[in-house]
């Protein structure tokens, strides 16, 4: 009997522990996504769209900058997971190349800048809890950090970029497609 009840507990338990992970997301990273989406789409309207668009365009026309400095100001200034959106700005077949670089940076940026995301900053401080033990200096950790992660979101940008060229191009998909505003 005592087993059925504990099967019963734990079930229950189950969901409570999942509502209180659904209030924790609504009354806390739910109302700052909110409001930090309306401030860009203020932002975005104040400045225009067009604007917007051309100056993504012209930053992202060199693969170099579009898989490093694009996703790394993303990242920066709109963290995780807001930065995702900037990919609006990009042609369809660069999306999902921005994603895998933006995606790929959450971690390697927050020993440097740990607002960029702060859910990661655990196994961060986890790894320089053991550098610090040995009685060396974060900084050389987070500067490694930083420009292994500038390389590797280039590497898997420009891949991803060439696989889904590739996969439209046999689907038969318009690979010269500019337009960069649909979602």
């Amino acid at each position: 009997m005592d087993f059925l009840v504990m099967i019963a507990e734990g079930f229950i338990g189950m969901f409570q522990k999942g509502g209180e992970t659904f209030m924790g997301l609504l009354t806390g990273i739910i109302p700052t996504l909110i409001c930090l989406i309306t401030a860009v789409n203020a932002i975005i309207k104040m400045v225009g769209e067009e604007r917007i668009n051309r100056l993504a365009q012209k930053s992202t026309k060199n693969i170099i900058l579009r898989y490093t400095l694009f996703p790394v100001l993303a990242v920066f200034f709109l963290t995780n997971p807001m930065a995702y959106t900037f990919g609006k700005f990009l042609p369809e077949k660069q999306k999902p190349a921005f994603y895998d670089s933006a995606v790929s940076f959450v971690h390697p940026i927050t020993g440097l800048f740990p607002h960029a995301n702060p859910a990661e900053l655990f196994v961060y401080m986890g790894i320089a809890a053991g550098i610090t033990e040995l009685g060396l200096s974060l900084g050389p950790l987070a500067i490694r950090f930083f420009i292994v992660g500038i390389i590797v979101i280039l590497i898997r940008g420009v891949v991803t970029e060439f696989l889904t060229v590739r996969m439209m191009k046999s689907k038969g998909m318009d690979t010269t497609n500019n337009n960069s505003m649909s979602a």
